[in-house]
């Protein structure tokens, strides 16, 4: 990051955005939205994402079946909780490349898990000799095998470090 950001600016305008847009949890009408059905991220390889998905960070394999949009490519499906997916496409012979942050594109993925099973899967992803990142004692955040970025948070579902966000 730039050392020669205003940070009073940003933080004015921070401000005035949340006066602006921010209603109060009251106030706030109901999402159009029923939840998430599925994130849909993309994998070099089907069989090394599902070991990692399913073997590591115990999300079971769902679905497996053939990409409607693409021949020859799979499209497939882990349950993250709560009726929430988390999918896959493979694109075989397109050589995408390397995974890589872009703007408008993926930081993270946030994944909420109960703090016993934090515990328990940062185990597994050491065990696995995966590199990760703790953050405020309730973050862990590693990359997959095609390198997007992830997080275990131990918070409940809307809430971040002890404040309410939904």
């Amino acid at each position: 990051m730039s050392n020669d950001i205003d940070l009073a600016a940003v933080e004015r305008e921070r401000d005035r955005i949340r006066r602006t847009y921010l209603r109060p949890a009251g106030k706030r009408p109901a999402s159009s939205a029923r939840g998430l059905h599925h994130f849909a991220l993309v994998s070099s390889d089907v069989e090394r994402t599902v070991r990692f998905y399913q073997d590591v960070l115990e999300f079971p394999l769902t679905d497996i079946f053939e990409n409607r949009d693409y021949p020859g490519s799979t499209h497939f499906f882990f349950d993250i909780g709560h009726g929430n997916l988390l999918a896959f496409f493979d694109f075989p012979g397109m050589d995408l490349g390397p995974y890589a942050e872009v703007l408008g594109g993926l930081h993270h993925l946030a994944i909420s898990v109960e703090p016993e099973k934090w515990e328990h899967l940062r185990g597994r992803l050491e065990a696995a000799g995966v590199d990760y990142l703790l953050e405020s004692k309730v973050s862990v955040y590693f990359r997959d095998p095609d390198g997007a970025r992830l997080e275990l948070l131990a918070d409940p579902l809307g809430e971040m470090y002890g404040s309410k966000v939904r």
